[in-house]
């Protein structure tokens, strides 16, 4: 049964899991971050990046892969997890040839999947993967489904991905989403699964108390030994 660690706000819960990644990347420095986007995490991810200079060497090694990415909207569109994820950690970090990322316009959407997948192949597995909860239990852009694809794909986005408040400063409609696999993430090492605000205490509750099912993604996180629960208040009573 998932033990849910619940903080009185999103501040206090994205200290505490900002020094959970500090905590682990002085224990593997040249740890794999597999990082999600979105609101939630963002936070975390500035507080991480404030080490850089209390903690000399802390992220000299660390690599990160980007988890997903919305299919048809340009790298530079503020509305891109690239945008997001760039202004937060990886330039902020200098990481550069130690960051690998879905193009979101490739020529060849498969031919993108197929080239992340082997390079997870090549570097991973996942060391730690920080993840958020959808409203519909998505993870990434790993949708519900009848089934559900292990490694990088291109993914129809559902409605609830496509109303999701990232796009509210796009230029256009993402087409498709670029996402690695339930069997990727599934085989990280450890888990971080973040989960804030009123209108994620449905999809929590059901996380919390649902069978495992791939109409609800999420709930395949019950299966990992290595999960850690990380929600604020008003994602446990609304």
């Amino acid at each position: 049964m998932l033990r849910p660690h619940v903080f009185p706000d999103h501040e206090t819960m994205s200290q505490d899991a900002a020094e959970r990644l500090v905590s682990f990347l002085r224990q593997k420095p040249d740890a794999l971050l597999c990082l999600a986007t979105g609101s939630t995490p963002m936070d975390t991810y500035r507080r991480l990046a404030l080490h850089r200079a209390a903690v000399p060497g802390l992220f000299d090694q660390v690599r990160v892969v980007k988890l997903d990415e919305w299919g048809g909207l340009a790298m530079e569109d503020p509305a891109s997890c690239e945008q997001y994820l760039r202004r937060s950690l990886v330039d902020v970090l200098g990481l550069r040839h130690r960051y690998v990322a879905f193009n979101s316009l490739p020529a060849d959407p498969q031919a993108e999947c197929r080239r992340i997948a082997a390079w997870l192949e090549r570097n991973g597995p996942i060391d730690l993967c920080v993840l958020g909860l959808g409203l519909n239990g998505h993870l990434g852009f790993n949708e519900p489904a009848a089934a559900l694809q292990p490694h990088a794909h291109v993914a129809r986005l559902s409605d609830s991905s496509l109303s999701h408040s990232m796009l509210d400063r796009a230029s256009h409609r993402p087409e498709f989403g670029l996402t690695l696999g339930m069997a990727d993430l599934l085989l990280a090492r450890q888990v971080i699964l973040l989960v804030s605000g009123p209108a994620k205490r449905g999809p929590l509750e059901r996380l919390l108390e649902g069978p495992i099912s791939t109409d609800f993604p999420a709930s395949l996180l019950q299966l990992h030994g290595n999960l850690a629960l990380l929600c604020d208040q008003a994602a446990m009573s609304g």
